[in-house]
């Protein structure tokens, strides 16, 4: 997941209201939003080249999502697959500061990871010191800090905060506020070790490129009577929708609902 746009306990309904992107390669296979076999407690996409997750939530009640941390570094042998952690902390029974101060960062590449049970939202990066207990507010997140000020960032952040403002938070608003296309100024993008032009499109909310670009639109909310609503649209290499899963559950009981 390369883009989200999280509100935490600042809607009068929801605890927590999430838009996310997830930009990849488009020839990594992965799986669309639905619960999985193998731990049937759990719902989410999945990536099928190292078996993890971007994003996904469990019946019980827990919320997690994770990004890479964009940065030039050589990759080491025996690391673990950051999509792992996802599900580690779906599975656990601590509460979230407990459960997310148990991930050991230095077995992973540089990861930013926002993780919730219900009750708190928490967020840890191995590229800053400790885990951060979150307050209510509205944060948004890409491939560096939580908050870092990317144009893509504020600009999502404050579509995010205007939907609460005028009581319009739904999923058709969520997908629309992170299909923003635009591209930020040629001075503006940052290259690093990118091509210029790839560089530039990266700078979008919404990113299109033959090779590498948004796969999946996430909308997510969760109300404080435990109800969840999660709905993941697909989209090919040019940007057009090839398919959309749609799910409601509570997740505070055994009993999901399609």
């Amino acid at each position: 997941m390369c883009l989200l746009a999280i509100a935490w306990k600042v809607h009068p309904k929801y605890r927590l209201v999430i838009g996310a992107n997830r930009d990849e390669f488009h020839t990594r296979p992965s799986q669309a939003l639905k619960w999985w076999s193998d731990e049937p407690n759990i719902i989410g996409g999945r990536d099928l080249l190292a078996g993890g997750t971007w994003l996904a939530a469990h019946r019980a009640g827990r919320f997690a999502t994770v990004t890479n941390y964009r940065e030039h570094q050589t990759k080491r042998t025996g690391l673990k697959s950051r999509g792992e952690i996802v599900t580690q902390f779906l599975n656990s029974k601590e509460n979230t500061m407990c459960s997310v101060n148990k991930i050991n960062g230095d077995n992973y590449m540089g990861f930013n990871l926002l993780a919730s049970d219900g009750d708190s939202l928490c967020y840890l990066s191995n590229r800053s010191n400790g885990t951060l207990k979150l307050g209510p507010g509205i944060y948004g997140l890409s491939n560096a800090a939580l908050n870092t000020p990317w144009s893509k960032v504020m600009r999502c952040r404050k579509g995010l905060k205007h939907l609460i403002e005028i009581d319009n938070v739904n999923e058709t608003e969520l997908v629309r506020l992170l299909s923003d296309r635009k591209t930020d100024s040629a001075a503006n993008a940052k290259s690093d070790e990118l091509p210029f032009e790839m560089g530039r499109r990266l700078t979008a909310p919404f990113i299109i490129s033959p090779e590498y670009g948004t796969r999946c639109t996430t909308a997510l909310t969760w109300a404080y009577t435990g109800k969840m609503m999660v709905c993941e649209h697909r989209f090919d290499a040019d940007g057009k929708k090839i398919g959309r899963s749609k799910f409601h559950f509570d997740a505070l009981s055994n009993q999901p609902e399609e």
